[in-house]
């Protein structure tokens, strides 16, 4: 009886604590909330869309969330509206396929105002579990404190899978087959460089480098059937730009191409993609499997500093995965021209399209303010850009979920000098909406006291479980475990 006694005495001291909206000025717009999240498409199980009003003038945020049955949802707070987590996760599973309507008001130094309502559609098409990112500090010469963490997309639990703290070095190239958290492969560089493979809790730690390739695997994509790793060796550099509005430029002064066989523990090349007159980079396995995609230029020039004139073009090649060879041919699939350079490319798991970055030059957009997201019908050839998740700063690297209807994707729209992660929905027929930035429970603080870049989005459809402390002691160890090299 105590307890019941106590817990009714917080509910009425919680209810208390929320002012009545009065005497409001209705107002014929919506209002401006941040994050902005007016009439954006959310998936079930997504966290609470908590906002604040973009202005810091308003002294109380009130939100009123309502569906066609009546049932409605309250949230107020100075700083965001915090939403009930069970609450919302069960307005929201009621209302799949329909929408909700938000009311919005605030107090203002001349009294509260509200504002014309806008709508949360929510999407019959599910979200996977999780996303997993590195976060990195905006440090160009050092390395500070960085990591891999995943995210539970129905909460605001951020946990680490892997972060830098007891080991030298920089952790990053994290991939995963279609969001299978059982098998991940990670990159580490430094001195205590060595690419870390988790295979359904066994941990292996592999020097990729040999006498027959150009360095270490990087950029890791995997193939369908999960025997086999596609990656690119980079000899990577970094300059800066003392006028342009591109502070820092990435780039490569040799790269190649070569697909890691799992089961026999060798390197599968080919000359045709190990070419020093070219630059060959992010492979990516098409959905069936049968073609590898990557982007290419032509090289520069030994001493060459032109970076503006390295512009990559999107190319495929066969790949036979009984054999584990690459066919003959080398296709041009899109030809970005002289003006206009290709990065990132990110088939659907569905088979049905290609997502890429294209800015002016280079082959590292997400330092490019001009950088944006373009879409390629694969059964027509059509390419457009994504007007819907295009904005007037950077949008880079990018990935599909599992079921091919939800993208996640990296921009600086919020600042112009942070990454954050953007969710956006495609339809069958590849129609994006609006997007929305990952929840957190108190946004505004959150995004405002983060120095941090998110990096890298890829979603999983588990938690991710990997022994920190096996993984530490391989990545201290000496021992890496060598890789045999073939030609096909």
């Amino acid at each position: 009886m105590k307890k019941i006694f106590i817990n009714c005495y917080l509910l009425l001291c919680l209810a208390s604590c929320s002012e009545q909206v009065s005497n409001a000025r209705q107002e014929a717009t919506t209002p401006e909330i941040y994050p902005d999240y007016v009439d954006v498409t959310i998936p079930v199980g997504i966290a609470p869309l908590n906002f604040g009003m973009k202005s810091d003038e308003a002294q109380l945020v009130d939100a009123v969330i309502t569906d066609a049955k009546g049932h409605t949802l309250h949230g107020q707070g100075r700083e965001t509206t915090d939403f009930d987590i069970d609450d919302w996760h069960k307005l929201v599973s009621q209302n799949v396929g329909d929408s909700l309507s938000v009311v919005v008001s605030a107090k203002l130094a001349d009294g509260w105002h509200t504002y014309r309502p806008f709508h949360l559609y929510v999407s019959s098409d599910s979200i996977d579990y999780g996303l997993c990112y590195r976060l990195i500090e905006p440090g160009y010469e050092v390395w500070s404190k960085m990591g891999i963490y995943q995210r539970d997309l129905s909460t605001f639990e951020q946990r680490p899978v892997l972060e830098n703290t007891q080991f030298q070095g920089c952790v990053n190239c994290h991939g995963f087959n279609r969001g299978d958290p059982s098998r991940m492969s990670l990159h580490i560089r430094g001195p205590h460089g060595a690419t870390l493979f988790l295979d359904e809790g066994k941990l292996t730690a592999y020097n990729t480098k040999t006498d027959s390739t150009l360095g270490f695997c990087v950029y890791p994509y995997w193939h369908p059937s999960g025997k086999y790793i596609a990656y690119s060796t980079n000899t990577t550099r970094q300059v800066f730009h003392i006028r342009d509005a591109n502070r820092i430029e990435v780039f490569d002064a040799a790269s190649d191409i070569q697909v890691y066989d799992i089961e026999h523990n060798q390197l599968i090349i080919t000359p045709s993609l190990k070419t020093d007159s070219l630059y060959e980079t992010f492979p990516v396995f098409s959905a069936d499997g049968k073609w590898l995609y990557f982007c290419a230029a032509r090289a520069l020039p030994e001493g060459s500093m032109s970076l503006d004139s390295l512009h990559y073009n999107l190319y495929r090649v066969a790949f036979d995965a009984e054999r584990g060879s690459y066919g003959d041919d080398i296709e041009c699939v899109i030809d970005a021209g002289d003006s206009l350079t290709i990065c990132f490319p990110r088939p659907s798991y569905d088979g049905r399209y290609l997502v890429y970055s294209l800015a002016n030059y280079g082959q590292f957009s997400i330092w490019h303010h001009e950088a944006d997201l373009w879409m390629l019908d694969l059964a027509t050839g059509e390419r457009r850009p994504m007007t819907k998740v295009n904005s007037s700063d950077t949008e880079s690297f990018h990935n599909w979920s599992s079921n091919s209807r939800w993208m996640v994707f990296s921009s600086r729209r919020d600042d112009g000098l942070f990454t954050r992660p953007y969710f956006t929905h495609i339809d069958a027929d590849g129609n994006e909406t609006k997007p929305f930035m990952l929840p957190q429970q108190n946004p505004r603080r959150f995004y405002r006291e983060l120095f941090m870049s998110f990096n890298v989005p890829d979603f999983i459809r588990g938690a991710v479980q990997m022994d920190n402390v096996k993984a530490v002691e391989l990545i201290n160890a000496d021992y890496r475990e060598p890789m045999g090299v073939v030609e096909r």
